[in-house]
């Protein structure tokens, strides 16, 4: 049904508010880079309006940071622009500390905790080798 796959990779050893926090977050990048992924509002038998949702599926996984470390750098080969997520992240309070501190790390030496892709399927799948689905 769809051409493309949006895939989410966490750290398999993240606390449950970390990973429910990074995934928020992952996807939102997801959301403002490819904003067609967002359907139409929601309305409920009653005539009330909610928020509309993404119109595909996505898929949560999980890796070790090994596995996840390999997941990012085939991201960086393919070129794939994607969602990240450091471990130093969870000490910061807002945007512009985050970025700050995404700044002084490398590909190399960055501790990442979550990443999220969105491309052809095909690709996804390539990115994402070694990661198991969520449990």
């Amino acid at each position: 049904m769809f051409d493309t796959k949006i895939a989410i990779v966490l750290r398999d050893d993240l606390a449950a508010w970390q990973k429910l926090n990074v995934t928020a977050f992952l996807m939102s990048g997801i959301v403002a880079q490819t904003p067609e992924v967002i359907g139409e509002p929601y309305r409920d038998g009653a005539g009330n309006v909610y928020n509309p949702l993404s119109v595909q599926p996505v898929v949560v996984t999980a890796a070790d940071q090994e596995t996840l470390r390999k997941i990012h750098g085939r991201s960086l080969e393919r070129e794939v622009t994607t969602s990240l997520y450091i471990e130093e992240m969870f000490s910061t309070g807002h945007d512009a500390a985050n970025r700050q501190v995404f700044s002084e790390f490398s590909p190399d030496t960055a501790k990442v905790v979550g990443l999220a892709v969105r491309a052809d399927k095909k690709i996804v799948d390539k990115i994402t080798k070694g990661a198991k689905l969520h449990a």
